[in-house]
């Protein structure tokens, strides 16, 4: 990496915007989606006893 420009190096506060961006995105996502009925059935519902 030394062979690039300084302004082409990947810098810590850069890679802290993307990441800050994509919880961001992430979240905004799940609130427009909100599939709140499959995530309690799929991590909060203890799973049924099979009964024969």
């Amino acid at each position: 990496m030394a062979a690039l420009p300084a302004k082409l190096r990947l810098q810590p506060t850069t890679v802290k915007s993307a990441a800050l961006w994509g919880v961001a995105a992430a979240t905004g996502a799940l609130y427009l989606v909100q599939p709140w009925s499959w995530i309690k059935k799929t991590f909060l519902e203890k799973p049924e006893a099979e009964q024969k």
